[in-house]
């Protein structure tokens, strides 16, 4: 991981952060890895509100790939999230993102 990519990651996420505590929620960065996966950890009222994900999806990741070059996409570490089914949700081309089930 290049310390580099962490330490603007880290400062996108502080500049988000009163948008996210003003909700009574809040967002740590947890680490970035070599290919640019972000992985933060939502806490507080974001845990159970039920547009968490979108939040984590179409807020947080859309951001920092925007402000952020060499970001790839982000997942959430911690307990898992409100609305989260099992699956895993992947990034497709125009900003949007899927989840794909193990059982289809």
């Amino acid at each position: 991981m290049s310390t580099e990519l962490y330490e603007k990651v880290e400062k996108v996420i502080q500049i988000m952060r009163p948008a996210i505590q003003a909700d009574e929620g809040d967002i740590f960065l947890r680490g970035v890895d070599d290919e640019g996966l972000v992985s933060v950890e939502l806490t507080g009222a974001c845990v159970t509100c039920p547009v968490s994900t979108a939040t984590l999806k179409d807020g947080v990741e859309r951001i920092l790939k925007k402000r952020v070059e060499g970001v790839t996409g982000v997942q959430h570490v911690g307990a898992e999230l409100a609305g989260e089914e099992e699956g895993t949700i992947v990034s497709l081309p125009g900003g949007k993102s899927a989840k794909i089930s193990p059982f289809t």
